[in-house]
């Protein structure tokens, strides 16, 4: 970390693919704002890393909870200045029946954490990305964002609607210099997934998938599936006639409704 390369703020950094990115940017030189509900534990760990302190903050924050994020943007940029990249990648997956009243309020906890928690991580940087003329947001979506799986679907409809999001906020911020990033992890190695009662192809560790998304980010492309395998397998899918479609995930184990793991 000898040499400063930009900021990034990081929302999910105290585990996961949140915590490889902010890894795999601070080897590479840059300053980092990490954000997590756990700010304790994000903190001793950034500290066990050996980081100079100049050159990264924590913020506690609850993404869900839009004034405690926003109050964590501001921080950022009262404290480090507009960030270069922001990656919102802080989520939950958690299984659900909607035949199940209480469910109802399990999704509502997924889409104020997947989907506001996300809009409003972007929200502080907009305007200061605009007047500078430059900045990436990058959103996490997920290959379970483009076709929906039985016993899945607050998870599933969340991250597809991170999708829309972002293509909807790419159109807006067009000629800017402002770039959306939309990456859609497959399988990968985290508190999320370890839960899984399913195969799980083209498995990664997350910091397989840090490498990966650091480089599609610093090229700035819209939209990307990694691993690039999954990607393919996902259109597959999509192709699928309903019915076909239907019949391939009969009798599949479904996600967990109980003791759900989470990226803070």
């Amino acid at each position: 970390m000898s040499v400063a390369r930009g900021l990034v703020f990081i929302t999910g950094a105290s585990s996961g693919i949140g915590q490889a990115l902010a890894r795999r940017y601070a080897q590479d030189g840059w300053r980092l704002a990490l954000v997590a509900r756990r700010a304790a534990e994000l903190t001793a760990w950034a500290e066990a890393q050996g980081w100079p302190g100049e050159r990264w903050r924590v913020y506690g924050a609850d993404v869900a909870q839009v004034d405690a994020i926003a109050a964590a943007g501001q921080a950022c940029l009262a404290q480090q200045g507009v960030p270069d990249v922001v990656i919102a990648s802080a989520g939950i997956s958690i299984g659900v029946d909607t035949a199940v009243r209480g469910d109802l309020q399990v999704m509502a906890r997924i889409f104020a954490t997947n989907n506001l928690g996300l809009a409003a991580s972007f929200q502080p940087f907009i305007a200061p990305m605009r007047r500078r003329g430059s900045g990436t947001l990058v959103g996490i979506a997920s290959v379970a964002g483009i076709r929906g799986l039985p016993g899945h679907g607050a998870y599933c409809a969340s991250k597809a609607a991170v999708i829309a999001h972002c293509e909807s906020l790419r159109g807006e911020l067009r000629g800017s210099g402002v770039r959306v990033v939309t990456l859609l992890p497959g399988f990968v190695d985290t508190p999320l997934t370890r839960g899984n009662r399913y195969a799980m192809p083209f498995l990664m560790t997350p910091e397989a998938f840090a490498r990966r998304a650091q480089r599609v980010i610093a090229k700035g492309a819209s939209y990307r599936v990694i691993p690039w395998p999954m990607g393919v397998a996902a259109k597959l899918l999509r192709l699928l006639p309903n019915a076909l479609f239907d019949r391939v995930l009969a009798g599949r184990p479904r996600k967990a409704r109980q003791g759900a793991s989470e990226e803070p």
